[in-house]
């Protein structure tokens, strides 16, 4: 008995597996999605962590789901005494949780209970949160109800935008992580129960989400251009194509517009109206199928005049 059994998929679980293999923590199994398709070709693509996987020469296993008996002792096999999860992207049956005996340690990009579920970052950048942080938690039955072993406050500055907070969190996450699991192994912490009447929850992002509703007041729309930026980006239509919109801030002259009006374009940007003609600034923009530039180089290729409206 000894080990652990590593799952995770995105970027965000990177420095955590690496973290572990540093530490010698005894990773004999990584169990990571199976190989997509993305980009035009719609090539296969492997996961950010089953390359380093790969890199590192740790055996690999890429079920469609964990369920059933085949999956359940092909893991029970390697004689884990913990597994570890970061941002792996299915939901694991108690089956797999009642292999290890020391139980499923997931790494949560929140401050449980707040922001439990799938998009815990972008819900908080969306909310305009100052503040956030890592969970280290044992695994249970419910969506991220599990207790608590450790926590890791993280300042969110006015400007921070999903890619520098997920890149922040990732690496404070690997840290964490292992200094928990070091811990945990030697019988020095105390898991803590969460309360549930403090918790929040964090749904996926759906589709329809990434669309600016000039509408809202300008602060909301700033937090949601820095919760899609880098991807998959908050966008308008202009001219009936998709423009994604990047590095937004206030503009705090006193002119207004009227909702989606351009008010023209300044050193910062491009200048809208939001809700209660308050004026925003858009910094970058990129016409679906060109590359991301700023709105001066952006509106001299394409002149967006004042006064006409973005939908």
């Amino acid at each position: 008995m000894g080990g652990l059994i590593f799952l995770g998929t995105p970027e965000f679980a990177v420095p955590s597996l690496r973290k572990l293999l540093d530490y010698k923590a005894g990773v004999s199994l990584v169990i990571t999605q199976p190989d997509r398709p993305s980009g035009r070709g719609r090539k296969l693509h492997e996961s950010p962590v089953k390359r380093l996987a790969v890199e590192e020469g740790i055996p690999i296993y890429q079920p469609e789901r964990i369920q059933g008996g085949e999956a359940i002792g092909k893991i029970r096999a390697y004689g884990a005494e913990c597994a570890v999860v970061a941002a792996f992207g299915q939901i694991l049956p108690q089956s797999f949780l009642d292999i290890f005996p020391l139980g499923t340690l997931n790494v949560h990009g929140s401050l449980l209970p707040q922001y439990r579920g799938a998009a815990p970052i972008q819900r908080a950048l969306l909310a305009g949160e100052n503040r956030t942080g890592i969970s280290i938690m044992l695994l249970d039955a419910g969506m991220d109800t599990g207790p608590v072993l450790s926590q890791k406050e993280i300042a969110i500055g006015p400007e921070d935008a999903f890619g520098v907070v997920y890149k922040g969190m990732a690496e404070a996450g690997a840290e964490l992580l292992v200094a928990t699991l070091r811990d945990w192994r030697a019988g020095r912490l105390a898991a803590r129960t969460q309360d549930d009447s403090l918790a929040t929850y964090a749904p996926a992002i759906h589709k329809e989400e990434l669309r600016i509703d000039w509408n809202c007041p300008a602060k909301d729309i700033i937090n949601r251009v820095r919760a899609f930026d880098p991807v998959p980006g908050a966008w308008f239509l202009l001219g009936k194509k998709r423009v994604k919109c990047f590095r937004a801030s206030s503009f705090p002259l006193g002119a207004t517009a009227d909702p989606g009006e351009v008010a023209g374009v300044a050193e910062c940007g491009l200048i809208v109206g939001g809700g209660c003609r308050h004026l925003l600034c858009i910094g970058q923009l990129q016409m679906e199928g060109q590359r991301r530039m700023t709105a001066y180089e952006f509106t001299r290729g394409r002149p967006i005049p004042r006064g006409s409206f973005l939908e």
